[in-house]
Parts: C-alpha cells; structure tokens; sequence
C-alpha cells in the first residue's frame, strides 16, 4: 500500500538545489525514511533522473556500515561525483548510526563526525544532501543545531485523517473511530488486527521511544519517567505544570521528585518528538502566562495505548487531534485566554478567566478554534461561545463539533463545523 504524503513531499521538492542540506525530522517511525527513499526517489526518477545518479546509504543495515566512517563516506561519494557535470542526489537514512572517528592528521585533536562530512559534501556543485535522522543515540533536533543555519527542515508527523482516510478509504464516521483509537503511525495500516495493532503501539512506547530517551539522556529514574507519561497520556488538553505533577506523583508513591526533574523529562519527551506544548496566552494583555501549560500527544494512538486503550474521553481525543491537525497546517498554536467581569455569590464582580481551546496563529492569519464533541442544548452552546465574544477583535472564530456534518454560521458569526469535514478540507482555515 504506497501512502501519499504530498505535503511533505512537496516540502522537499522546494527545497531542491538550494545549496542546503535537507534534514527530514519527526517522531520515530512516523515514514521518515519512506518520504524519501521511496516517494522522493519515485518523484526523481519520473522526473528524469538516472537511478545511478541517486547515491543511497542506509546505516543501519550491514551492506553500509562502512558508511558510518565519515571519512569513508565522504571519499565514496567524491569517488562517484568529482570531475562529472550530471547532477548527484545523496540520501543517507539514520543520520544517528554514524561514527565519530579520530582525525588521521591530528589524532589528539577534535574528532571528525558525520557533520563535518556533510558540510563537506554540501560544497560539492552537482550534489544535493538528504539526511534522516531518529532518535536512537541523537535526537532529530540535534542535527538541526549541529548544522547551524546551514539546513532546511522537513518536520512530518504521523498520518493525519486525510492521508489516513485516503489509504483505507470507507465510511468516513467508522474511518474516524478507529483513527482516534488506534492514531496514524503509519505501519498500524498493515496490521492484520486490532490485536496486533494494539501491541504495535504497545511495543512502540516501550521498546523504541522509552528506551532511547534514557540511553540517550541516561536516565536514572526511569520508573518516574514512566509514571510522568501516564500522568501526561491520561491529561492530555489539561492544564498542567512540573510542580502539580511533582506533587502528584509524592502523593502517588511517597516520594520526593524534584520539580526540575519533571521539567528535565518534559523537555526530553517533547525532544524525541513525543509532546507537545500548547502555552497559555492572555489574548487582550498580549502576553503568554508562565504556567500552567498544555501538552498533547504527538499521536493519539500512542497516547491510547500507553493508558492501556482506557479512558476514551472523546472530548480530550478529539481536541488532541484537532491540535495534531493544526500543527501539520503549519499553524502555531496556543491556549487562549479572555476574563469577563462576572457577579459572584456575594454580589461582588471579579475578573473570571475563559478559555479559548487554541488560537492558531501563521503569517497574518489568526482563528480561533473550540473543540466541542457536542452541543446538546443552549446552555452549553452559550458556555463555550462565550469566550469567542470576549476576544475584543474580528478573527474569524470556529467551533468544530463532532454532533454535525455540515458547516454552517450562527447569528453571531460563528463557523460551525464537523470535526470529519474540518480534517478532510484544509481550506476551512
């Protein structure tokens, strides 16, 4: 089954020949290696390049682990390009596997590495450099900072509905349900059953990302790491903050965690790509809060799986999905908060804040969005409007839902949406 990742795969096409190296980042086997070895290698070769001019190197397989010597690398791909005027394509997948070697004209001095090839290589006139990188030994982001301005990132996400919905095609309602059950890592399409696509996810989590964050950061307490992503799997779209999830976790097991810790591993989870942050912003003071924050799921099915598949609250899948959508838009995304003057049991006024789910934000453009599974009756219609006309501004405001199929506009100027019609049309915002 060949999954398209146009969005993706256009990014890279306007990257072409642009003197850069190409840096495809994202969680773990999110299709990284699939963009490019097979849909960009496919885009090439209609497009007229030979297939001896597409140099590709692998890793992590034995046929290239001479490759991992940046030295040896580096002398291949001058063997096959020096002295020619055709144009060379260099894909090299899992960027982490290299070695750092000892430089053979200054054994004492500092070692050469996979980027100082690259760079190298980067200067040749008929090559164009392709990497991936996962986060086996070194996270995606680093190779970004090794680069130092010298790179362009293609960041992909697992499988939004519409690349998910367009490979198994169906009723649109069912697609949806066990989208938000089982999420869109791209192998879960070929898993025969529910059974084996829930120990794929299981798997994942443990064995793939758990493991390389403590070797990569040596974690010492890996048991409070592990509880720190229950807390955070079973919270998604909840506000939080280091110090509340410390105190949760003294109350759970008695023991003291510093909040730094929790800080320290929050950041590596959201490094390898596994969450992420939504800040709270103060839409008429223009400024962001320093906590609490909100963090979602780079993929729902991991966040399913890693709660055992339990606690289906739809309205906090949902939300996380919309979130997940927005990102891949290439929108920035914040929580947005308004305060209205409310009378209190005493009779007193005082400033109550509201909260606005996300204010997604790219170029000139900002919307405002609320993720609302249903709105049953006027009551609770009125409860999550009534932030949208605090706002003091013009910007288009959406409510998507998940009780409704087609949009309409309320009397106030409101989108209504269904949560189905508003992944499948990327023209809503």
């Amino acid at each position: 089954m060949e999954v398209q990742r146009d969005r993706y795969l256009q990014q890279i096409i306007d990257y072409m020949w642009d003197g850069q190296v190409k840096v495809i980042t994202g969680i773990r086997r999110c299709g990284k290696s699939y963009l490019l070895n097979v849909l960009f290698k496919k885009y090439l070769l209609e497009l007229g390049v030979q297939s001896e001019n597409i140099l590709s190197v692998e890793l992590d397989l034995t046929k290239d682990i001479k490759y991992r010597d940046p030295l040896v690398l580096a002398d291949f791909v001058r063997s096959k390009i020096e002295g020619k005027s055709e144009k060379y394509y260099l894909f090299i997948d899992e960027i982490q596997m290299a070695d750092k070697v000892k430089n053979p004209y200054n054994p004492e001095g500092k070692e050469i590495t996979f980027y100082d090839a690259l760079n190298d290589l980067r200067s040749l006139p008929n090559l164009d450099v392709y990497v991936t990188g996962s986060n086996s030994k070194m996270l995606s982001k680093d190779i970004l900072t090794e680069f130092r301005g010298r790179s362009d990132e293609i960041h992909i996400h697992p499988l939004s509905f519409a690349e998910y919905h367009s490979a198994v095609g169906g009723d649109k309602e069912d697609t949806f349900e066990e989208y938000a059950f089982y999420g869109g890592m791209p192998l879960i399409l070929s898993r025969p059953d529910d059974t084996a696509k829930a120990n794929y996810l299981t798997s994942l989590f443990s064995e793939v990302y758990l493991r390389d964050i403590v070797e990569r950061k040596k974690i010492e307490r890996e048991d409070i790491l592990g509880q720190l992503l229950d807390i955070l799997c079973s919270s998604v779209g909840s506000l939080t903050n280091p110090k509340k999830i410390a105190d949760t976790l003294r109350t759970k097991t008695g023991d003291t965690i510093a909040q730094n810790t929790i800080s320290s591993y929050i950041d590596h989870l959201e490094d390898a790509f596994l969450f992420n942050e939504a800040k709270r912003y103060d839409v008429k003071g223009r400024k962001y809060f320093e906590y609490p924050y909100k963090y979602y799921c780079e993929d729902i099915g991991l966040r399913n799986a890693r709660i055992g598949f339990r606690r289906q609250e739809m309205t906090h899948i949902m939300e996380n999905i919309i979130y997940n959508e927005l990102i891949v838009r290439g929108f920035s995304v914040d929580v947005g908060v308004v305060f209205s003057n409310e009378k209190n049991s005493g009779g007193s006024y005082s400033r109550v804040p509201r909260e606005i789910d996300f204010i997604a934000s790219k170029g000139g453009k900002k919307v405002y969005i609320q993720s609302a599974y249903a709105l049953p009756d006027e009551e609770k219609t009125e409860q999550d409007l009534k932030p949208f006309s605090l706002t003091g501004d013009s910007f288009p405001k959406i409510i998507i839902r998940k009780d409704i199929r087609k949009k309409w506009y309320d009397d106030r100027g409101v989108l209504n949406v269904g949560v189905i019609e508003f992944l499948l049309d990327d023209s809503i915002i």
